[in-house]
């Protein structure tokens, strides 16, 4: 009774991949479809003598599980198989709230790597940083380990804690961070503000299905509020949907300019996103990046950049530059596989490139905030002949006074604001 489940089971995995082979057989040699049966047989071997002779009863299901994980992870960081459990969170992940660490996770180099901590949840208020490599969870070693194994260690219920070993390597140096698992909720557009002298202030933290609607608030209250010019901060922002990041950039693009194409090697993966609505383009604008800004935020910056529409400035982003579909199966599992890469309007292509800004402005802590604020104040009391409160002035974040790639931005649209003005000899 159990060899014939058990050969069900590997002819049902057969089935499946030599269907998928078929799907795809005209992309390659006709032998390496007859090499495939070869390696098929030699899997259903493989598997019929595990289930007889290892030393303890062994899940079927299980083992086919395994088999995937392993095929999926072979072929780059971001494949992955998904079981059910796992892919119920991912779903979940896109629409906003989930529980765990807030941060997002990529392999690079073999090594487990933090693309970046979202901001306002555990990781970040803790001190993670990007590009943080993850080398022990809770003591224990990641070598080896896959993402979607990574992310079941460090998901959990709230409250409990997470011992994370990092290697931080621009500092030289290995350490441990304690981490108090929560609900993470992401709100997706923050801050929506005016700083001083009509520059608007945007931060997108990440991009999900509510982002559009949440920019399009953020900027018609902009607007009302006279914003002359903008700045949109994409740091530490991990990415999210494509078509999220296309609707974010036809916000600031003429209609019928590229915003990003597709290649794969499918012909219908080639594909090319272009705006096709009503956009804000007579505002200066300027785009902050660092190199915890991946996938969709590239996306949104390689195309403001390409179209000369805003000037990226910060520090090279991360470079995920892949599209990955996901693909049900029949169990409520589902293949995560990568189907096509990202490439700028110009060509670039983003994960072998990234993006480097067009003023690079590397990070570091400005005076405390007391220093700051006196020196904004000065400037505050020159421009409305008015008094604030030093501790906290209308409308400003202390925490954006220390900011020094902030500042220089603003100090640049001042700048463009200057010459643009009319001559009025």
């Amino acid at each position: 009774m159990k060899r014939s489940k058990l050969l069900i089971a590997i002819f049902i995995f057969i089935s499946l991949t030599v269907t998928v082979t078929l799907s795809v057989s005209a992309f390659g040699k006709k032998d390496n479809k007859s090499n495939l049966y070869a390696q098929i047989e030699l899997f259903s071997d493989a598997i019929t003598y595990v289930m007889t002779n290892y030393v303890d009863e062994v899940n079927g299901k299980d083992l086919i599980y395994g088999a995937l994980k392993g095929m999926l992870s072979s072929l780059d960081a971001h494949s992955q198989f998904l079981d059910p459990d796992s892919f119920k969170d991912i779903r979940e992940d896109t629409k906003g709230e989930f529980g765990g660490l807030g941060i997002e996770i990529s392999a690079r180099d073999g090594l487990l790597t933090i693309i970046s901590p979202l901001e306002g949840t555990p990781a970040y208020n803790a001190g993670v940083e990007p590009n943080d490599r993850i080398v022990k969870i809770d003591s224990v070693s990641t070598r080896n380990i896959t993402l979607i194994d990574a992310v079941k260690k460090l998901r959990g219920k709230p409250g409990t804690d997470v011992t994370l070993t990092l290697l931080r390597e621009s500092e030289g140096r290995i350490f441990d961070v304690l981490i108090t698992r929560a609900v993470i909720k992401v709100e997706g557009v923050k801050e929506p503000q005016i700083l001083e002298d009509g520059i608007g202030y945007i931060r997108i933290a990440e991009f999900q299905e509510k982002t559009p609607k949440d920019l399009d608030a953020a900027l018609k209250k902009l607007k009302n509020e006279r914003m002359s010019s903008l700045i949109l901060d994409l740091r530490n922002n991990p990415g999210g949907l494509l078509d999220v990041a296309v609707s974010v950039s036809e916000n600031f693009l003429d209609k019928g300019k590229l915003i990003v194409s597709t290649k794969g090697r499918m012909e219908e993966q080639g594909l090319q996103y272009t705006a096709s609505k009503a956009a804000i383009t007579d505002v200066p604008m300027i785009v902050l990046i660092n190199g915890g800004s991946a996938s969709a935020s590239e996306i949104v910056a390689g195309a403001m950049q390409d179209n000369k529409r805003a000037v990226i400035m910060g520090t090279k982003s991360f470079g995920k530059g892949s599209v990955q579909t996901v693909i049900p199966l029949k169990d409520n599992s589902a293949i995560k596989l990568t189907t096509a890469k990202y490439f700028t309007p110009s060509g670039r292509a983003i994960k072998d490139e990234a993006i480097t800004p067009d003023v690079i402005v590397e990070y570091r802590q400005l005076p405390a905030p007391d220093e700051a604020l006196k020196k904004v104040e000065e400037v505050f009391k020159k421009v409305e002949g008015k008094e604030k409160n030093l501790e906290n002035p209308e409308g400003i974040d202390v925490k954006n006074l220390r900011d020094n790639q902030l500042l220089r931005a603003m100090d640049l649209l001042k700048g463009i604001k200057f010459y643009s003005l009319p001559d009025k000899n």
